[in-house]
C-alpha cells in the first residue's frame, strides 16, 4: 500500500476484525488474537502482536495500524485533574480532562472537532464546527490516556454534541461495553447532549449508557437565547420524549444546568424546573460557570447556588452541585484546542 494511508485497527468490531483476518490470508481466530491485543493489551502497533506469526504480521501491518496515538499537550492542576491535547487523524485537535476523585477516576472525553450547536457559554461553540472524530478517534482518548489503567468511568462531555456524531459514538461505547471489547458495565458510561431530534430516539433505543441533558434554562424563549439547539428541538419536547422511558432501574437520566447570574438562577427558574421534570425519575447537577473570553456572563454566587439547590431537592428533585476541579488550567472546553488550532498562547485568547 505505498502512498496510501494505512487504515486503523483501533474502533473495528469484532465482526470487522474477522473481516480483516480473512483480507489479509489470516484464520478466522486471528481476529480473537488481534482483539486482544488491541482492546485487551492496548499494544501500539501490530508488531507487538506475537501470537501471529511473522508472515501475517508483516501482511497485516502492510495495510493497517493500530491507530493510537499519544497526546501532543498536557495540562496539569493542582487538584491533580490533567487536561490532555490530542490529535485527531484528520489533523485537527480535541481536548480530554482526567478527573481523579479518590477511588474514582473519570474522563472527559469529546466527540467533535468545534461543535456546531452554537451554545453562547461555551468556548468550543465558539470555535465553530470543524469535523467528525472517528470512533478511533474517540477510543484513542482513553487508549492513549498515561492514567488509563485507573478510569472507572466516562462521560461524553468534552468538545462536540455526542448525539451530532451518533454513529462513532454508538460504535465508541458499543466497543467499551462489548465483551469482546473493554468489557465494560453501561453504568460507567455517560453521554450528554443538548437535544437533539434525530439522534436523541435512536440513542435510547440502541444504548444503555445514562444520558445527561444539557437544560440550562427551563423557558423556551430564555434557553434558546443561551442555546440555539433549542429552536430545532426544545426543551419541553425534549421532556416530553424522555417521558416516554422507563430510568427507574439501571439507566440514570441527569440533567446539567450550569448557573449564570440573574439568567437562570431566580426562584422563578427553580420553580418552572420544578414543573417541567414533575414526576420524571431524574437528578439535576448544578454546574459552577468557569468564564469564557468574550461571554459577557457570570457564574452564580456559591451562596445563591446551595439556595437553588436546597430549594429544588427540598421540593423532590434531588440536585447536587458539582464540584469545580480543574480551574487554574483553563478547565472549560475549548480554550487549549483553540490556542493550539491558532497558533497562540492561552493568555493571548480575549
Amino acid at each position: 500500500m505505498a502512498g496510501e494511508e494505512k487504515k486503523a485497527l483501533l474502533g473495528m468490531t469484532l465482526d470487522e476484525l474477522k473481516g480483516v483476518a480473512a483480507e489479509v490470508g489470516m484464520p478466522p481466530f486471528a481476529a480473537r488474537q488481534m482483539v486482544g491485543w488491541i482492546y485487551g493489551k492496548k499494544v501500539a502497533s501490530v508488531d507487538e502482536m506475537t501470537n501471529l506469526s511473522l508472515k501475517h504480521r508483516k501482511a497485516l501491518g502492510e495495510r493497517y495500524a493500530v491507530g493510537c496515538s499519544a497526546p501532543v499537550d498536557a495540562q496539569r492542576s493542582a487538584d491533580g485533574t490533567v487536561k490532555y491535547l490530542y490529535r485527531t487523524a484528520a489533523g485537527g485537535y480535541v481536548e480530554t480532562v482526567y478527573i481523579p476523585d479518590g477511588e474514582r477516576a473519570t474522563l472527559c472525553v469529546s466527540s467533535q472537532v468545534g461543535c456546531r450547536m452554537g451554545c453562547r457559554f461555551c468556548m468550543t461553540g465558539k470555535q465553530g464546527f470543524a469535523g467528525q472524530l472517528t470512533a478511533c478517534d474517540i477510543l484513542n482518548q482513553l487508549y492513549s490516556l498515561p492514567e488509563r489503567e485507573t478510569l472507572t468511568n466516562v462521560v461524553f462531555m468534552g468538545q462536540g454534541e455526542p448525539l451530532d456524531n451518533l454513529d462513532a459514538v454508538l460504535r465508541a461505547t458499543g466497543i467499551l461495553t462489548a465483551d469482546y471489547g473493554y468489557a465494560w458495565s453501561p453504568k460507567r458510561i455517560t453521554v450528554s447532549t443538548v437535544g437533539v431530534r434525530k439522534g436523541l430516539r435512536r440513542f435510547l433505543d440502541e444504548s444503555e449508557c445514562h444520558l445527561a441533558v444539557s437544560l440550562h434554562n427551563p423557558f423556551a424563549e430564555q434557553r434558546e437565547r443561551l442555546m440555539p439547539a433549542e429552536h430545532g428541538f426544545g426543551i419541553r419536547e425534549i421532556v416530553a420524549l424522555l417521558r416516554e422511558y422507563d430510568f427507574t432501574h439501571q439507566r440514570r437520566l441527569s440533567f446539567e444546568y450550569t448557573m449564570f447570574r440573574g439568567v437562570n438562577d431566580t426562584p422563578a427558574h427553580a420553580k418552572e424546573l420544578l414543573r417541567l421534570l414533575g414526576g420524571l425519575e431524574c437528578r439535576m447537577n448544578l454546574i459552577r460557570f468557569h468564564p469564557v473570553p468574550g461571554v459577557d456572563l457570570e457564574g452564580t454566587s456559591e451562596d445563591d447556588m446551595v439556595r437553588f439547590r436546597d430549594y429544588l431537592t427540598a421540593h423532590g428533585l434531588f440536585s447536587t452541585i458539582r464540584a469545580s476541579r480543574g480551574q487554574d488550567i483553563f478547565a472549560a472546553c475549548g480554550l487549549l484546542s483553540t490556542a493550539k488550532q491558532q497558533g497562540l498562547d492561552l493568555k493571548d485568547i480575549k
